[in-house]
Parts: structure tokens; sequence; C-alpha cells
């Protein structure tokens, strides 16, 4: 996938939301299963009214949960990319969710202080960890996370039929029976 950055001069028609529309997210938490089905990190608002699941892979799940632990001391594979950041004087300031194509997320990170840039998307799945770890607040629509939720239904719904497939079942109803 061919990253999308979005130059200095305004470029309005990559930018899909209003800055006033956007809320807040926090990490809540990771919604965690064994099988084939994604984990997902859980973002709420601050009133905990909407909530945002991000489909991530297995890979970031682990580095989000190392994370979260303030037990442990702080060892991530972003600690070169933290370091080269904060050397070059980039300061990432948010990221957001942005757009669904099929079943992936994309996110715009905004960021100052980089000669060329302003933002960049990326899916999302591969900016969680690393936004988590830099501090970056998130934010979406309350339209993309009402979306999130049909596509992350979507998504345990196919794992299930995978599952179910894998375990020569016909339909639902079989693992009931």
């Amino acid at each position: 996938m061919k990253t999308d950055f979005l130059f200095e001069k305004h470029q309005e028609d990559l930018l899909n939301f209003v800055e006033k529309d956007l809320v807040e997210l926090k990490a809540y938490g990771l919604s965690l299963s064994n099988g084939l089905s994604r984990p997902f990190l859980i973002l709420k608002d601050l009133d905990g009214e909407h909530t945002l699941p991000v489909g991530i892979s297995q890979i970031e799940a682990g580095v989000t949960l190392t994370q979260s632990n303030p037990q442990q001391i702080l060892s991530s594979p972003h600690t070169f990319l933290q370091k080269l950041i904060e050397s070059l004087d980039i300061k990432i300031e948010k990221c957001v969710f942005t757009e669904i194509t099929g079943n992936h997320q994309f996110v715009r990170i905004f960021m100052r202080g980089h000669p060329k840039y302003q933002s960049f998307k990326l899916r999302a799945d591969e900016a969680m960890s690393l936004c988590l770890q830099l501090k970056v607040p998130f934010f979406a629509t309350k339209a993309f996370i009402n979306k999130s939720k049909v596509l992350s239904s979507l998504v345990v719904d196919e794992s299930k039929e995978l599952v179910m497939q894998q375990m020569g079942l016909s339909n639902k109803t079989d693992l009931y029976h």
C-alpha cells in the first residue's frame, strides 16, 4: 500500500471531517480471543458514551498489552522511532480515523515540525501501538464510530464462519446441538 501524504498545501478533498464534529477517544482495553478472530483495541470517549473498536494484529495487541502494564520497565519496538521523531523536533499531534475500506480502518496522522508534510494516511492497525507509545490523542466522528461497529460485527461474523468451516460444521445451529 502506498502511503498517502498530505502536503503543506491544504488539500480539503483528503479530509472528510469537520474539526468540531470530532470526538476525542482514549484507549480503554483490548478484546482478545483465541481462534481466528482479530483482536480489537477498544477506544472510548471521555464520557463513555461512544465506543470505537479498532481491529489490530496479534503483534500490535501484544505491544499494546506490554505498553499498558505500568509495572514493567517500558521496552517497546517503537523506542527507536520515538527517539528519532523527537530528535528531529517532529511532534505527532493527533490521530484521526477517517476512512473504512474493505475490512480496514484508516487514520490520518497529523504532525508539526516535518519539513515537507503535515499529515499522512495509514491503516489504523499499523499505527495504534505507536500512537499509544507517543501518547497521541485519538479522534473520530460519531458517523465513523457507528460505521466501525458494523465493520467489527462483520469481522467477528466472518471469523466465526471460518472456525465453523474448519470444524466441518455446515451452519451456525450445528454449534449448539
